[in-house]
């Protein structure tokens, strides 16, 4: 593919501030990468943050929520109007609140990996063998024996098929915070690129990026291999979906 591109490029002398020559991409990726790969740290570490804290808060509004039906129908109605307001609406309030810095990129990462985790959590609190719970009441287990011993374990792989999803998500979220103001960053140097039409640099930092989200995703998949060993869990977010509605 890389041959056929190169040769697309110089058999037709495309100019490079329209499509750059893959060799020029590698050239860039050689003088460039201690540089581009400081800011794709950088990135990663919003991506993370805001991962870990939109997954934090998202698997304890799904607790509650999964316990107590009437908090659902209250709260979820406002998750969905998270969910459904495009992110570059929102995302230059964060910057004007709280500047240029980590802080608004980490929130904005957060909010947009924050409904897939809900969703998938209570549908995964909720997907229990009714036989076991029949059970564990029968033995007069308490809600919280309950849920420590037989909902949770049941929602993991619900869990891990939202994670796969949302930690990409939240480099998505990340770059988008870093085009609307940033001090540093990778989607900050894509979109220095971009305005000067240096279309090499630019498809360095997008596949930097692009790489950046399949290592993260690989380090999901490895984090749920070692946590869900007796099992091969390697369930689309559809798959789980349609398994808790049939659960349901």
């Amino acid at each position: 593919m890389a041959g056929l591109w190169e040769g697309w490029v110089r058999l037709r002398g495309i100019p490079p501030y329209l499509l750059p020559a893959p060799s020029a991409v590698a050239a860039r990726l050689l003088s460039e990468g201690p540089n581009l790969l400081a800011e794709g740290v950088y990135t990663l570490l919003e991506a993370l943050l805001g991962f870990g804290l939109g997954s934090a808060l998202a698997v304890g509004a799904a607790v509650a929520m999964a316990q107590w039906r009437l908090l659902e129908r209250s709260l979820y109605p406002l998750a969905i109007l998270i969910k459904v307001t495009p992110v570059v609406t929102v995302a230059p309030l964060f910057v004007i609140w709280f500047g240029f810095g980590l802080l608004p990129k980490v929130l904005i990462a957060a909010l947009i990996t924050f409904f897939p985790v809900l969703v998938n959590a209570i549908m995964g609190f909720r997907a229990v063998d009714p036989s076991a719970l029949e059970f564990l009441r029968s033995v007069g287990a308490s809600k919280w024996e309950i849920f420590v011993k037989l909902r949770f374990p049941s929602s993991l792989p619900y869990l891990f098929a939202a994670f796969r999803v949302s930690v990409v998500l939240g480099l998505i979220g990340a770059v988008v915070a870093e085009w609307l103001g940033a001090e540093q960053g990778l989607g900050r140097a894509v979109l220095l690129a971009n305005q000067n039409l240096d279309m090499a640099g630019l498809f360095a930092g997008v596949l930097l990026l692009a790489l950046g989200g399949v290592g993260l995703t690989g380090l999901i998949r490895l984090w749920e291999r070692q946590v869900l060993f007796w099992q091969e869990t390697w369930l689309t977010t559809e798959e789980l979906t349609e398994r808790g509605a049939a659960d349901g």
